[in-house]
């Protein structure tokens, strides 16, 4: 890809039928906020991360800027797709692609689109690292070392449903939680209920058919649920193998809701701790049964992780939609989390145009102050933009949003003891002053 050499300047990404990826010579890059494209400063451009994915975007014309016209300009050609990519975990992604979207266009899968192009020949976007947790690092997973894990593990616990399911998803769906847990490091997924009781628009796991709106789920859910044994017995020997910085999480997205199947958990977590003191009891979770969620910080649960994609009841509802528990659930298991001495994160998925409206942002700022949460998790939502706004936006939007970049400054200034992240930490992290993580 020939670059600009002489200005530097950030072209216009597009791509060919074959998912090629090319540079405009003369249109520059522009991104979509989330209620209108507009061209992107020097100083919110990154590199690509490593480990990032590229797609074509089927049945949208790529947008960019034409300098000398100055106007947006759309390129019109039946042979030219927008192009996008799916940024590396531990980044959150400031703006999504621009582009015009066909009136054949199939929805697009499930994953977060970030804005792309190309400057000095090299591909670049529009994000923040928001954990220097090294994780997930795609480029850091030999497949190979993950493969004899898998053997081992296989070969150690040849009974135990649980182990045999998380060797899928490490093998066949690149899980990084569950090839972590074969690399017998970081954190261990947990997954344990089969059934749920919300109906998320953007469900990863299980999707309804039919309708022209509809995804196709990118996994298949556990179709069984482990017994407490098999439970605590991928968690105990996790944290025997890794240490006190053990993790180990109930809430996969291989799952539906865990709380589905509270006294199975209750009683794991009693198992687990006759076993061990060490390492982290997480639950990833909806929150949505309070006295489920009680029960299980008496039995030793240490932290929860609240799914939630705003922290206004409207927007959570018009996504989530729920079936038998309300908004006012979630934010009480919070609360009962926090009065049991737990951490308490939000899951917090970001998508531009709606996280940094200002009505939600003084939402949250209110729930951080009440409770107080510990940790933001910054999570790209990963959904077809147009229909996630479809779904959201009567409720959500209130004017114009401030930006991402602007948004997480100003919630660091409202909050300057709230720890931003991406991750499930250890105990260790639990106590520590919150990290500044750079805005460019």
């Amino acid at each position: 890809m020939a670059a600009d050499k002489r200005t530097g300047r950030a072209m216009m990404a597009y791509a060919d039928p074959s998912g090629a990826v090319f540079e405009h010579p003369e249109l520059e890059m522009a991104g979509w906020d989330g209620d209108c494209w507009r061209t992107l400063e020097d100083d919110e451009i990154i590199p690509l991360p490593e480990g990032s994915d590229l797609f074509v975007l089927p049945g949208r014309r790529p947008a960019g800027y034409d300098p000398v016209a100055e106007e947006m300009v759309v390129l019109d050609d039946p042979e030219v797709f927008a192009a996008s990519c799916f940024i590396a975990p531990a980044w959150l992604r400031t703006l999504l692609p621009a582009y015009e979207t066909l009136q054949d266009a199939p929805a697009l899968p499930l994953f977060a689109y970030s804005v792309l192009g190309v400057r000095d020949g090299e591909l670049v976007t529009s994000g923040i690292r928001v954990d220097p947790d090294i994780r997930q690092d795609p480029f850091r997973f030999d497949i190979a070392a993950v493969e004899a894990g898998v053997k081992k593990r296989l070969e150690a616990e040849p009974e135990n449903r649980l182990v045999a399911h998380l060797t899928r998803c490490a093998l066949e769906y690149h899980c990084r939680a569950a090839q972590n847990y074969f690399l017998e490091r970081f954190e261990a997924p947990m997954p344990a209920a089969p059934t749920c009781n919300a109906l998320c628009v953007g469900c990863i796991s299980l999707q309804p058919k039919g309708g022209d709106e509809w995804f196709v789920a990118s996994h298949d859910r556990i179709r069984f649920p482990p017994t407490p044994q098999e439970l605590a017995d991928v968690a105990a020997g996790h944290i025997a193998r890794v240490g006190a910085d053990a993790v180990v999480s109930f809430g996969q997205g291989c799952e539906g809701e865990p709380l589905m199947q509270g006294d199975q958990l209750t009683e794991a977590i009693r198992e687990i701790r006759r076993r061990t003191q060490d390492g982290v009891i997480n639950l990833n979770s909806n929150a949505s049964r309070p006295r489920v969620v009680e029960a299980m910080c008496k039995a030793g649960l240490q932290s929860i992780r609240v799914s939630t994609n705003s922290a206004r009841a409207e927007v959570y509802s018009a996504y989530y939609r729920p079936k038998g528990y309300t908004f006012d659930d979630v934010r009480e298991s919070a609360r009962i989390v926090k009065a049991h001495g737990g951490y308490v994160m939000l899951n917090y998925f970001i998508f531009p145009g709606v996280t940094d409206d200002a009505a939600e942002l003084d939402a949250l700022s209110a729930w951080i102050d009440e409770l107080p949460i510990d940790m933001l998790q910054l999570r790209n939502l990963n959904m077809d933009p147009e229909i996630y706004l479809a779904h959201v936006g009567a409720a959500a939007a209130s004017g114009e949003p401030m930006g991402i970049r602007p948004w997480l400054a100003e919630v660091r200034r409202r909050h300057p003891r709230i720890r931003f992240g991406y991750f499930n930490p250890p105990r260790r992290l639990f106590d520590e002053a919150p990290e500044a993580i750079a805005l460019t």
